[in-house]
């Protein structure tokens, strides 16, 4: 079996009281710091390797107070400074800081698309914000999260000028990052079709690595979806999203969770739900097989139901939703491990894939000349019948025990 892969555990997941539309949070709150010491009590049971946060996880914002990041005075300092040691404590390496731009009713009409210079000034400032939070902890990435950056109706958008923004804000970033010399290295989009938005602008991992091709630094920006969920949303598979990233090498990290297609944004634990289970197997295999090299990333919460309020279980059932999603993923790591190494499985997919080398590397030279010329009995290959289905019935069967 390969090495297993490191796994994040970030704020938003662990913090979350599990409200929805229809009710508020059923867990009671608990503040950053006592979050930071649930994800370490994680990481020295060797759990998980890292973290990650938005800045509103970890600190309020205060639009009016932009440096109170560096004020050792401020309570912002205060609180960032008791993550960082329990942070350090326990080895737990803070992995990626985003910044949120979905909750605070200012950005309600996007952040740095919004049509209004003024909010896309405060969105930047924001940023830039986190981006120092993420430097005081040891950030390696920055996440732009579409959030709000999107629409309801076509005809209040700007069209053009809103891609524009997006170009300015995401250069800011690259700038920001290499002018104050912070620890954050990449960047990385995090595409979703809809929700909180009607629409966004950056639905796909497509979109966002088109757009990044045109950003003054690409190198500096990958991509990190959300599989299955966003994807699956709209009837998308993830699979596809993530070998089309690890291709154009774009695929800096990934964030999981799991999603019955075309609904809301389930955000299940791995494994937990109505489907999903051979497709987030089958990523782990395509990536494996594709030989990706980056960590995963949890971005789901614990099930409404399986929660309750009280102090006890304010901790103690956040402490088992880490446990039961770390089993999950090195269950289905496992048996995507296994599946690579299944002789059968790799017998009928060469059957497929590697009969007549000698055309593949005719097709890889690119000659039109000997293309051109190449005769092939097309009567032959019509006649010949392919087995894909027992290829994946057999798949099946292993996933079943059988």
């Amino acid at each position: 079996m390969a090495k297993e892969r490191d796994i994040s555990m970030p704020y938003w997941c662990v913090g979350n009281p599990v409200g929805d539309p229809f009710g508020p949070g059923v867990m009671d709150r608990v503040d950053s710091v006592a979050v930071a010491g649930i994800i370490a009590d994680a990481c020295r049971d060797g759990l998980i390797h890292y973290t990650s946060a938005h800045d509103d996880d970890l600190v309020e914002w205060n639009a009016a107070d932009p440096n109170d990041v560096e004020n050792s005075k401020s309570e912002t300092f205060k609180t960032l400074s008791a993550i960082k040691e329990t942070h350090e404590r326990a080895g737990l390496v803070f992995k990626m800081i985003t910044c949120d731009l979905h909750g605070n009713p200012v950005f309600r009409n996007g952040g740095i698309t919004n049509p209004d210079p003024r909010i896309r000034v405060l969105a930047a400032q924001k940023v830039m914000r986190a981006l120092r939070i993420g430097h005081f902890l040891g950030a390696e990435y920055f996440t732009y999260w579409v959030a709000r950056d999107g629409f309801e109706t076509q005809f209040a958008v700007p069209w053009g000028r809103n891609y524009e923004y997006i170009r300015q804000g995401l250069n800011l970033v690259t700038r920001y990052a290499k002018d104050k010399k912070l620890t954050i290295r990449a960047g990385t989009i995090e595409n979703k079709p809809n929700e909180p938005r009607g629409e966004m602008f950056l639905p796909t991992v497509g979109h966002s690595i088109a757009l990044i091709s045109s950003l003054e630094d690409p190198d500096f920006w990958g991509v990190n979806p959300e599989l299955l969920q966003h994807e699956q949303m709209t009837g998308l598979t993830g699979v596809a999203a993530a070998a089309f990233a690890v291709s154009m090498k774009k695929l800096f990290f990934l964030h999981i969770g799991n999603q019955k297609p075309n609904q809301f944004d389930n955000d299940n634990p791995v494994l937990i739900g109505m489907d999903g289970i051979k497709e987030f197997i089958s990523i782990l295999f395509v990536l494996e097989k594709m030989g990706w090299e980056g960590h995963v990333e949890y971005d789901n919460h614990i099930l409404r139901t399986d929660t309750a309020p009280g102090k006890s279980n304010a901790i103690s059932r956040r402490r088992a939703f880490i446990e039961l999603n770390v089993e999950a993923y090195r269950a289905a790591e496992k048996k995507a491990m296994q599946l690579l190494d299944d002789k059968k499985i790799e017998g009928l997919q060469n059957k497929l894939w590697d009969g007549n080398g000698d055309l593949a590397e005719l097709l890889g030279s690119g000659d039109p000349a000997a293309i051109e010329k190449c005769t092939i009995d097309y009567d032959k290959v019509n006649a010949e019948p392919l087995d894909i289905a027992r290829l994946d019935l057999t798949v099946n069967l292993k996933l079943l025990g059988m």
